[in-house]
């Protein structure tokens, strides 16, 4: 059973001068129990190698692996599963396509959406953007900033794990974990920090703290 508790998701262009794979291997070192495949700016030839890559990592090291928005993608290098958007094909095919083992997450902002996923099948949503973020440029105006209540509300509707994303760092995450979420995922917060470890067992200590509470 994965535990959503620190989720990453992956992305080269706020990496710095480091490579992804290498802000993965310390990110797991660090503690966190999800990796997402994201690089929007990569090929799907690209994200294919280096998937190949983190499934092997990930998989040693007994952390949840999944891949944004492509479910071929997923396939191909046998991540546990997949998360979608609001563009991306619906959670159904995604079912159909990847089988009744694999993990479907959905984007969602608004607790109707979130009941809907849950309904078609969703194995877990990511809820944001909770706080304001730089990382996504997609986010229409209603979806900024929903904060911790709204991210409360959601996982209260639903019977799945809720995991908040958006702006979240060590210093603001815990919040969401007490408004209800079972976690919290993040970019820029590991990605971007001078110790990607140490980023990634800050975070999983606050949400431990978090949940204590």
């Amino acid at each position: 059973m994965t535990d959503w508790g620190v989720y990453l998701v992956t992305q080269g262009s706020l990496s710095g001068d480091r490579t992804t794979r290498a802000v993965v291997e310390a990110a797991v070192a660090g503690g966190v129990d999800v990796v997402q495949l994201r690089e929007k700016d990569r090929s799907a030839r690209e994200r294919y190698h280096l998937g190949r890559k983190l499934r092997t990592l990930t998989r040693e090291a007994g952390v949840t692996f999944v891949v944004n928005d492509r479910v071929d993608l997923a396939a191909a290098v046998d991540a546990d599963g997949v998360h979608l958007g609001d563009d991306d094909l619906p959670v159904p095919v995604a079912r159909e396509r990847l089988g009744p083992d694999a993990l479907i997450g959905r984007s969602v902002s608004f607790v109707d959406d979130a009941r809907r996923a849950e309904r078609a099948g969703a194995d877990y949503l990511g809820v944001g953007a909770v706080y304001a973020t730089g990382s996504k440029d997609d986010i229409d105006d209603d979806e900024h900033e929903i904060g911790p209540e709204r991210v409360g509300e959601i996982a209260a509707a639903v019977d799945i794990p809720v995991v908040g994303i958006g702006g979240v760092t060590a210093d603001n995450a815990a919040p969401i974990v007490e408004a209800g979420a079972d976690g919290v995922a993040v970019i820029t917060a590991i990605t971007g920090a001078d110790d990607p470890e140490a980023a990634a067992r800050d975070l999983a200590g606050t949400v431990a703290d978090a949940r204590e509470d």
